[in-house]
């Protein structure tokens, strides 16, 4: 009986994962478009990115999935006239990565700030324009600074993902959930989905580990 779950199991972890990586994709992408923004000098631009920014740290995660949810078909329709309606998969993509970009703009930025000024000056005396240096001077010091909180916010995303089933994207959790209606054993199909969760935990801190090492080899006399 336990074996004609593994597939269902199977596909589900593969959901949970998709979902996982493409939050932190898009997540990462939006997170330096925030910071870019909430650290420009013109004020009509940074004050509503700070704003924005806060209200999404502020809320509980589970309501901007909801909002996200039934809130963006509500509000293309008053936009537009028509009626669209977004996927599970791709609301709760959305969702999780503007969680995930809303506490991962503060570690970036953070991690621009602790670069050293002369960076920039050192650019500017070469004739480079703000953007190059920013994209190629900055950024690859930035990723060092920034890993430790950055990695962090990738494991809350990956328990973050289980939020999703409540829309009815079918993860690992709403499997599990699916799984015990039908044969009324919470411990065990909760505790499996735990199990799951937990690998991927490790793997992801393995990886981590190995990004560190190789953003601090330098540091370290490393080749």
């Amino acid at each position: 009986m336990f074996t004609e779950y593994l597939p269902l199991i199977y596909s589900a972890t593969l959901m949970t994962l998709g979902l996982a990586l493409a939050s932190l994709v898009v997540g990462l992408l939006l997170s330096i478009l925030f910071v870019s923004l909430e650290m420009n000098k013109t004020a009509c631009i940074s004050k509503p990115t700070t704003v924005f920014l806060t209200l999404m740290r502020g809320l509980p995660e589970i309501l901007v999935v909801l909002l996200i949810y039934f809130g963006s078909t509500e509000l293309i329709e008053k936009i537009t006239g028509e009626y669209i309606e977004f996927s599970a998969f791709n609301s709760g993509v959305l969702a999780l990565s503007l969680i995930f970009a809303s506490y991962a703009s503060q570690s970036l930025r953070g991690a621009i700030q602790a670069i050293p000024n002369g960076q920039w000056e050192s650019g500017a005396v070469l004739g480079l324009s703000r953007r190059y240096t920013f994209i190629h001077i900055i950024m690859p010091q930035v990723w060092r600074h920034a890993l430790p909180g950055l990695s962090n916010q990738w494991l809350v995303l990956l328990k973050d993902t289980a939020l999703v089933s409540l829309i009815g994207v079918d993860d690992l959790m709403r499997q599990a959930d699916l799984i015990n209606t039908n044969e009324h054993q919470p411990f065990t199909w909760y505790g499996f989905a735990a199990l799951i969760y937990l690998v991927i935990t490790l793997i992801s801190q393995v990886i981590i580990r190995r990004l560190e090492l190789r953003f601090t080899r330098f540091e370290r006399g490393g080749k």
